[in-house]
């Protein structure tokens, strides 16, 4: 009777013990990593290559990407139900860009952008099902259905542009008034490949420097534009070296950790008074332009599939975190489930929430309108504005 309590002490202390040992010895609390060159122009030193992440990090990282593709998936097939109406364009294949960023930004940084922003606005907290409302054009959109998918804002969102190229010089203006406001923030405005020929955007970079304004320029280049490929539109496709008297940085945008460390380094940069920069981050999209752009016309099939297999920002990420021991294959999993449950609430609430009423049409003009009447198409026939000072989106 003895031998046999003493037995079963032993194995209840071994069951205890054991757990301990193995999570010990198994799992890393951070890991190193070296990311590829940066290519610098006019300076002498940029990002450092040699970075590090934590594993909480490594999983909110991967969590952000995962949600940005499982959005966009969702909202190409809402598209293709015709329920999102008009123009739709997707950021699948460069969430790493947003997500990279968005990491090194602070409470008083800000950013703005084309209409490639479903993912931007989510992750700078709208929640997917004022994403995918907006996207249907339902009242519970973060801008109550009104913008749709060029038009979201948040804050220190201010959102996707529709026009070509007219982000920068109103990322410029941002800057502005955080230099004016004397708040310390720094302002990205991003814009691809296809835009950056615009006239506006050197026009921006011009004031930015004589200003020495704190703005990061960021061309997302995924080396087409609207069914053309960068070579055949650009003369020079080095955009990180467009800004000409202003600084530039080239970074591998499938990185999340190279994207982060170079806006780290633009934060350092600019809050510190010394200007803009320009920053070209090379990434792809999976999709076409927009919906209505096959994206395999100018392209091959073979030629989007060997990005997939080697350089996808989510896939190689998961590779990087899971070889280092930060993360574990069921931890992912957990975040997949959790993901794709999210993502389908929000595309289920998308469809049926209610439209705009005809009564929204007078509202939120200006924050403080000062004239009660609003003109409308007849004399006979005034609108009230009507000012509604409340949270529209609710955490689905």
């Amino acid at each position: 009777m003895v031998l046999t309590r003493i037995c079963n002490g032993l194995r209840r202390k071994k069951a205890l013990e054991l757990p301990t040992v193995v999570v010990k010895n198994t799992f890393a609390s951070d890991a190193s990593f070296t990311t590829k060159p940066f290519k610098l122009h006019i300076l002498t030193e940029g990002p450092k290559t040699e970075t590090s992440v934590n594993s909480e990090d490594a999983l909110k990282f991967y969590r952000q990407m995962q949600a940005i593709r499982r959005l966009e998936t969702a909202a190409g097939n809402l598209y293709k139900e015709k329920i999102v109406r008009g123009f739709c364009h997707l950021y699948s294949g460069q969430e790493a860009v947003a997500v990279g960023i968005k990491s090194a930004m602070r409470e008083q940084d800000s950013v703005i952008s084309a209409y490639r922003v479903h993912g931007w606005t989510y992750l700078m907290g709208i929640p997917p099902a004022g994403v995918l409302g907006e996207l249907t054009g339902r009242f519970g959109g973060c801008a109550k259905g009104k913008g749709g998918s060029m038009h979201m804002y948040a804050k220190n969102f201010y959102g996707g542009n529709g026009i070509v190229g007219a982000q920068v010089p109103l990322g410029a203006g941002v800057a502005l008034a955080a230099k004016y406001l004397g708040n310390g923030g720094v302002c990205f405005a991003l814009y691809g490949d296809g835009a950056s020929n615009q006239g506006q955007v050197f026009e921006a970079y011009n004031m930015a420097k004589l200003w020495d304004l704190p703005c990061v320029f960021v061309c997302e280049n995924n080396g087409y534009g609207m069914g053309t490929s960068g070579e055949r539109s650009s003369a020079s496709t080095k955009y990180y070296s467009r800004g000409d008297y202003i600084p530039g940085i080239w970074v591998d945008g499938m990185d999340v950790l190279a994207v982060r460390e170079c806006a780290r380094y633009c934060i350092d940069y600019c809050s510190s008074g010394k200007g803009p920069l320009v920053v070209e981050a090379a990434t792809y999209r999976y999709s076409g332009h927009s919906m209505s752009d096959p994206g395999t016309s100018y392209r091959t099939r073979d030629e989007i599939q060997e990005v997939r297999q080697t350089r996808d920002p989510i896939t190689s990420f998961k590779e990087k975190i899971l070889s280092a021991g930060l993360v574990t294959q069921d931890q992912l999993k957990e975040i997949d489930g959790a993901v794709k449950k999210e993502i389908d609430a929000a595309t289920d609430r998308a469809k049926n929430d209610p439209e705009p009423a005809a009564e929204e049409l007078s509202t939120d003009i200006q924050k403080h309108f000062l004239e009660g009447d609003i003109r409308n198409c007849t004399p006979f026939n005034a609108l009230k504005h009507r000012n509604v000072n409340k949270q529209f989106i609710q955490s689905s």
